[in-house]
């Protein structure tokens, strides 16, 4: 998914599945870590979003809003439900929820259960 994207100072980022960290990542133009969301694959195949951090040596950029997004859209992109127990997650499909459903996303609320999975799973 490496596209270039900017962040809100203009400086090129890209945001890439690190599959083995079971998170996508947030790079800057030197390709380093800046940031990164992660989730689990529950066992029926949705991706729960439950930590997300930006390096303190990148803040103030706007980072962990493309983070969520190009995060959003390439499980959207790959028919993959999302369940936000990260805050961030939480906040953007509240905001923007019923757009991600019409450009074909899938999302719903964790539950308890979910909650326990990243407990145990995290």
């Amino acid at each position: 998914m490496s596209e270039a994207l900017t962040d809100k100072t203009g400086e090129t980022v890209t945001v890439e599945l690190d599959e083995a960290r079971g998170a996508y990542v947030i790079r800057d133009a030197a390709g380093t870590d800046a940031g990164r969301a992660f989730f689990l694959t529950a066992p029926d195949g949705e991706r729960i979003f439950h930590h997300t951090e930006v390096d303190e040596a990148f803040g103030g950029r706007g980072l962990s809003k493309v983070l969520v997004a190009q995060s959003l859209k390439a499980s959207r992109e790959q028919g993959v439900t999302v369940v936000p127990v990260c805050p961030l997650f939480v906040r953007k499909l509240s905001e923007a929820g019923d757009e991600y459903l019409a450009q074909g996303g899938k999302f719903r609320r964790a539950t308890g259960a979910d909650i326990d999975f990243v407990k145990r799973e995290a």
